[in-house]
C-alpha cells in the first residue's frame, strides 16, 4: 500500500497513470471487435460494454492498493471517496465506436486536484498511440522511435483554423446549430473527429479548435492538462475555468479568445 504523495509530485502520480492505462488497455483492447461482446443500455439510453466495466474495475482495483486516501470518480461504478484528490476515469470513451469496431475510443484517466486536473493519460490501443502530461512537465505522445512533446498549432487567423464539432445533433440539442453553422462559414475547415481523439489531434497541432456539450467530468478531465501543456487552453463553453460546466471548448491557446467572441456574438 503506498500512500498518497504531496499535491506537487505529479511525477509519481503519471508513472501510476500510465501503469493505469497498461492495465485498462490489457482489458479493452483483447476485447474489442469481438463477437463476444456483452452490449447494454444504461438508463440514459447511452450503450455500455463488459469492457467499460472491466476496464473500470482494473483501475479501481490498482487504486484501492497503491492510492487508498485518494478518491475516485469514474463513469461506470460513480463517485467515492475524497475530492481533493481524485481520479477521473473514463474506462473507454467513445464507446459507440467501439461496439461497431471502429478504433477511436480509448481509455481517459486524470488525477484533480481540487477539482483542477493536473495528471492526464489517454490510451488508444486500437491506433497504438498514447499521450501524457502532468502539469509543468509538458504533454507527450509515444512514437515508435521515442517520446515526442506536443505543441499546440500557431495558426493565428479563424480563416486558417481547423475545428471540430463533435456532433450537429450535439450543437442543435444545446440549441446552438445556428452558432455552429456560422463556425463553419468562418473557418477554413470543419470536421466532427469525435470523443477524446480530436483533443489530441488538438494537442498535436492539427487542430485549432474542439467544442462539445452535455460532457461530464471524465469526459474531458484528462484532456485538460495534455492540451495545456501543450500550448493550448481549454474552459467551459463560456470561457470560465472548469470541467464540471457541461460543455468544453479547447483551442490551439492563440485563438482562444477570438472562438469565444465568434461563438457568443
Amino acid at each position: 500500500m503506498t500512500a498518497s504523495p504531496s499535491a506537487d509530485d505529479h511525477s509519481r502520480d503519471l508513472e501510476l497513470a500510465l501503469r493505469l492505462a497498461d492495465a485498462a488497455d490489457a482489458q479493452s483492447l483483447p476485447r474489442f471487435d469481438g463477437a463476444e461482446l456483452q452490449i447494454s443500455t444504461k438508463a440514459d439510453r447511452s450503450h455500455v460494454t463488459d469492457a467499460d466495466l472491466a476496464t473500470e474495475r482494473a483501475i479501481r482495483e490498482i487504486l484501492a492498493q497503491e492510492r487508498p486516501a485518494d478518491g475516485i470518480f469514474g463513469e461506470e461504478y460513480g463517485a467515492e471517496g475524497d475530492t481533493h484528490r481524485q481520479w477521473i476515469i473514463d474506462p473507454i470513451d467513445g464507446t459507440a465506436n467501439y461496439l461497431r469496431g471502429v478504433p477511436l475510443w480509448g481509455t481517459m484517466i486524470a488525477l484533480a486536484i481540487d477539482g483542477v486536473p493536473q495528471v492526464g493519460v489517454v490510451s488508444m490501443p486500437a491506433l497504438g498511440r498514447r499521450w501524457w502530461a502532468a502539469a509543468g512537465s509538458g504533454a507527450w505522445t509515444a512514437t515508435d522511435a521515442a517520446p515526442r512533446r506536443l505543441q499546440t498549432s500557431a495558426v493565428a487567423s479563424l480563416d486558417g483554423a481547423s475545428v471540430s464539432f463533435q456532433s450537429i445533433a450535439q450543437w442543435s440539442e444545446a440549441g446552438r446549430l445556428d452558432t455552429l453553422l456560422k463556425l463553419a462559414d468562418r473557418v477554413w475547415r470543419d470536421r466532427a473527429y469525435g470523443d477524446v481523439y480530436a483533443y489530441m489531434l488538438l494537442a498535436e497541432g492539427r487542430l485549432e479548435m474542439v467544442a462539445e456539450f452535455d460532457v461530464k467530468e471524465y469526459d474531458i478531465a484528462a484532456a485538460v492538462p495534455i492540451v495545456r501543456e501543450a500550448g493550448g487552453r481549454m474552459t467551459a463553453f463560456d470561457g470560465t475555468e472548469t470541467i464540471s460546466a457541461r460543455s468544453t471548448l479547447a483551442s490551439n491557446g492563440i485563438l482562444h479568445d477570438s472562438f469565444l467572441t465568434l461563438l457568443h456574438d
